[in-house]
């Protein structure tokens, strides 16, 4: 099958096409002809350099950690699904191919695009299991750093739809977008702490950092202290005495929930761009950018 792959740490240059072995389907698993995958921060980081504590993967490595497409076989133990259903999951298998594998997955309801659908995996697992940390409740104020982002949106919503007030900060560009999602936006940068006190004058009851932007001290400062403050992104946390969220929690039921609200209107992501799978070197250079604008979605 054809595959994008690295077979060196480097720049997005590195990426290539490649004819790599079909993945065959374990226990638990089915493979899928892919219509859709996603481009993660976590494959351009893969991909630049080992990572710190990480065995080295063997090359050439097929990235891709979010897939979605058409079931064409199944491994032993499957139920639910049968070839030719539509799914959307995690990859067990590298997703920047024609095939790839998933063990963790939902159907896709008739009339949500793929190029859409493969935009929940990791960010809705993320924003979950941050709102579970945080345990936000009805009537509360959550602080999101970073709402217009991938993670930041759909924590946004999920909070709202939890009765929560946001507060959720973005560039200058994207206050309407945020806004739309149902929080009170604010500009981030110099003066922010004094911004959230005017927007949230009770205080707020938690923050999330989905940025790692060096948000964490003005966190803190809210806050009064570290408690109820989250980071996935950023590094010092630890050395502040604040959580870092990294462990994912994956969930299939779970991401049924929020593929079915997706498809009913209730929650919305935002697309920056889809391109064709050979154009994977150019999606890892717009995400690296900092500023993609969005998910970047890949079809083979």
């Amino acid at each position: 099958m054809l595959a994008m792959v690295f077979e060196t740490f480097g720049g997005p240059e590195v990426l290539h096409q490649a004819q790599v072995p079909a993945p065959e389907p374990g226990p638990g698993q089915v493979r899928v002809r892919v219509e859709a995958a996603a481009v993660n921060g976590w494959d351009t980081k893969l991909r630049a350099a080992p990572i710190p504590g990480m065995r080295p993967p063997a090359f050439p490595v097929v990235p891709g950690l979010e897939v979605a497409g058409v079931v064409d076989t199944l491994g032993e133990g499957v139920t639910g699904v049968v070839p030719g259903d539509r799914v959307v999951g995690f990859a067990a298998s590298g997703g920047y191919a024609e095939l790839a594998l998933t063990a963790v997955f939902a159907t896709v309801p008739d009339g949500l695009a793929a190029t859409d659908a493969v935009t929940l995996p990791v960010a809705a697992e993320a924003a979950e299991r941050v709102l579970r940390r945080l345990d936000v409740r009805p009537g509360e104020t959550l602080l999101v750093h970073g709402a217009s982002g991938s993670v930041g949106e759909l924590a946004t919503q999920l909070a709202v739809r939890r009765g929560a007030r946001v507060v959720g900060t973005a560039s200058a560009d994207n206050q309407g977008r945020v806004a739309a999602l149902g929080a009170t936006p604010t500009t981030y940068g110099d003066g922010l702490v004094a911004r959230v006190q005017a927007l949230a004058p009770a205080g707020v009851d938690a923050v999330l950092d989905t940025t790692g932007a060096g948000v964490l001290p003005d966190s803190i400062m809210l806050r009064g202290g570290t408690d109820r403050i989250v980071t996935i992104a950023d590094d010092s946390a630890a050395g502040l005495g604040v959580e870092f969220s990294s462990r994912s929690e994956q969930d299939a039921d779970e991401l049924a929930d929020v593929v079915a609200a997706l498809a009913r209107g209730d929650l919305t992501t935002t697309v920056a761009a889809v391109l064709p799978l050979a154009d994977a070197p150019r999606a890892h250079a717009l995400v690296e950018s900092g500023h993609p604008g969005g998910k970047v979605v890949l079809v083979p």
